[in-house]
């Protein structure tokens, strides 16, 4: 009894700074959605009333959501898929034991990472500038018509992609490549003893020993990228004709444009409710390829 007073004692501070900037926050987020609380009741409390459901309804209503729910699920359909490739890409290459200069090449693809993602758009935002941006430029040095990418609507979102992908893989790459260095070199030495070549020692070694962490860079990979803002945000404000326009957007405009703060609290949670869904369907889906 006396060991367990101690141990909460010691975990009571951090669960107080969890309490008071995490969950408190959060429950009060969750109580505000189904309220009306706007200007008028940032103002005055007794304009506040209770809406119940209310708010859930109107959104769902709404035709900007669905389009800002479209738009988000294109971004992570193609992004997460993008940016996995390229992290676990990389990390086999800096296991490789061909690779010279790991160490700088480490730096050099995770720098991106612990860039400030304003900044880096505003710079990309000058890279696909139509008439001045560089990317323009050697198109129009290899023969080709320049493109609008971020005027475009039909090439705003693959350039925010693109963008994205640059920005996170590196994230990802770390976590795969400690991953790759907890197989033991038995195994890849056993199967080559055995005659396999490096595709069968990537399919059948490195990718089902690798599972579990895939597992957990693509439940963070996936809700990372549900909270598309910054980039559109930066790059685009959510145009050409609303095609990068995000829920997370959406939630900011109803509260800090509009300031329909129960509204966008309902928002929050519509997402939050997305993310969940979509972590569950990756559990599911790890769970039948481990029985397999």
């Amino acid at each position: 009894m006396r060991m367990e007073r101690a141990a909460w004692g010691f975990v009571a501070p951090a669960l107080s700074v969890i309490g008071l900037f995490f969950v408190l926050p959060v429950v009060s987020a969750l109580l505000l959605s189904f309220t009306d609380f706007d200007l008028y009741a940032l103002a005055d409390r007794g304009n506040l009333r209770f809406v119940g459901l209310g708010n859930y309804v109107e959104v769902l209503q709404t035709a900007l959501f669905w389009k800002a729910l479209g738009n988000t699920l294109y971004f992570v359909g193609v992004g997460v898929p993008l940016s996995m490739l390229l992290s676990l890409g990389a990390a086999l290459l800096l296991d490789s034991r061909l690779a010279r200069w790991k160490g700088f090449f480490r730096t050099a693809l995770f720098a991106p990472v612990v860039t400030t993602v304003v900044a880096v758009a505003v710079v990309f935002r000058y890279l696909f500038h139509t008439r001045y941006g560089l990317v323009n430029y050697g198109l129009v040095w290899l023969g080709f018509e320049p493109v609008d990418w971020l005027g475009d609507a039909h090439w705003s979102m693959p350039t925010i992609i693109a963008f994205a992908a640059w920005k996170n893989f590196g994230y990802n790459m770390i976590i795969l490549l400690a991953g790759l260095k907890a197989i033991p070199a038995e195994l890849y030495e056993a199967a080559r003893i055995d005659g396999a070549n490096a595709w069968q020692r990537l399919r059948h070694i490195t990718l089902p020993l690798l599972a579990p962490t895939l597992l957990v860079v693509s439940i963070i990979t996936v809700a990372g990228y549900f909270q598309l803002f910054a980039e559109p945000y930066v790059m685009t404000r959510g145009g050409p004709l609303q095609s990068t326009f995000s829920v997370l957007f959406h939630m900011y405009e109803e509260g800090f444009k509009w300031w329909n703060l129960g509204r966008a609290s309902a928002i929050a949670f519509l997402l939050f409710a997305l993310i969940l869904v979509a972590t569950l369907v990756l559990l599911r889906l790890s769970r039948r390829w481990n029985a397999a």
